[in-house]
């Protein structure tokens, strides 16, 4: 009999938080307002990572290596190792802690912009063309989000210092 590898457990973790937090959406009060109640969208959302979860389980199952990760055979010793080992993570924290702390000033709409210009640049690399390429992706993909939560659902998003389209 094989043992399940890590990707499998993994999933199946994901599969166990997503029904638990499904049920836990049965408890959100009902308002006596609004056309949609307001468990709505948690549920499409958990749903959607229950499905994604299920197909992420039958895919690692398939894989059949039945191992789990060794580890870090291939990280060099030290805190230097370590730190060159897990860069990538290290600076999308970096940077998320970045944009939250400056969230106030510029907002969501422009600090969102920078958040995504930057970490994929650091992450894609700072080629003049792949700086051009960077920054039309996070201008469509921010902007884009911005506006469908500003003006289609109305949500008030962090306006900031800089930017506040509603004052």
């Amino acid at each position: 009999m094989k043992r399940l590898n890590q990707d499998a457990v993994i999933a199946i973790v994901l599969l166990l938080a997503s029904g638990i937090l499904f049920w836990s959406t049965f408890s959100i009060r009902t308002a006596d307002y609004g056309v949609l109640a307001p468990s709505a969208w948690p549920r499409v959302i958990i749903i959607a990572l229950g499905i994604l979860s299920a197909i992420y389980l039958v895919q690692s199952i398939q894989d059949g290596s039945g191992e789990f990760y060794e580890g870090t055979a291939d990280r060099a010793p030290g805190i230097k190792g370590w730190l060159v080992y897990w860069k990538n993570p290290i600076i999308c924290f970096v940077l998320f802690f970045a944009f939250l702390l400056t969230l106030p000033v510029f907002g969501s709409l422009i600090g969102g912009v920078l958040f995504v210009f930057l970490l994929m640049s650091f992450l894609g690399g700072f080629a003049p063309r792949d700086m051009l390429v960077h920054a039309a992706l996070a201008l469509a993909t921010v902007g884009g989000m911005w506006a469908i939560f500003t003006y289609g659902l109305g949500v008030l998003l962090p306006p900031g210092m800089i930017f506040s389209p509603f004052s």
